[in-house]
């Protein structure tokens, strides 16, 4: 008799404590859409570049966007201005950025200095200069945002090519071959 009155107390008082609210199930409803607000915020962000202009990068269900880049494939090139594997492959890339001019993008993503504070923009301009470099590079805490974006970045150099559709079509990590980055950027093209 003892364990029947035990057994009764414990489902009523769960029962009690576990009952249902309108007013739960509401707010759990607008927190829900409160959190797809903020991640659809998350997913676009603005990008600033050594010259003090913006990109806006979104990440999407199709792929990553970038405003006024239409119609472009892009190379995303997540690099670091104290990393010889970074530097060695600028070259490569004011080559290709010629080649491909009006069809093809790189946007340089700086991923600070070695303490993690970001790169001076004084160091940049000189870094820009003295490799000649003829691209777009990006330079604001935003920078690890899109490195978020696009799934992490554990290793620089790390490029995405992406479509002009925005689709991801190719990962590069370390340095690559000029020659490889040309020819997938030809496929991205439709060249190929």
């Amino acid at each position: 008799m003892q364990f029947k009155k035990i057994a009764f107390f414990v489902i009523s008082a769960s029962l009690i404590f576990t009952a249902c609210d309108s007013k739960k199930e509401e707010k759990t409803k607008v927190d829900e859409i409160k959190k797809e607000i903020i991640k659809k915020e998350e997913t676009k962000i603005k990008l600033t570049t050594a010259d003090l202009q913006t990109i806006t990068f979104e990440k999407t269900e199709e792929g990553i966007k970038f405003e006024n880049f239409e119609n472009k494939v892009i190379l995303l090139n997540f690099f670091a201005t104290w990393c010889p594997p970074c530097r060695a492959e600028i070259p490569h890339l004011n080559n290709l950025k010629d080649k491909y001019k009006d069809s093809f993008e790189v946007i340089a993503v700086a991923l600070g200095e070695k303490d993690g504070k970001l790169t001076t923009p004084e160091k940049l301009n000189d870094f820009i200069s003295e490799y000649k470099i003829n691209y777009i590079v990006t330079n604001s805490e935003e920078n690890y945002t899109a490195a978020d974006l696009v799934g992490g970045v554990k290793v620089i150099p790390t490029m995405f090519l992406i479509n002009p559709s925005g689709k991801i079509v190719q990962k590069y990590v370390g340095i690559v071959p000029e020659e490889m980055m040309e020819s997938d950027i030809k496929k991205a093209l439709g060249k190929n």
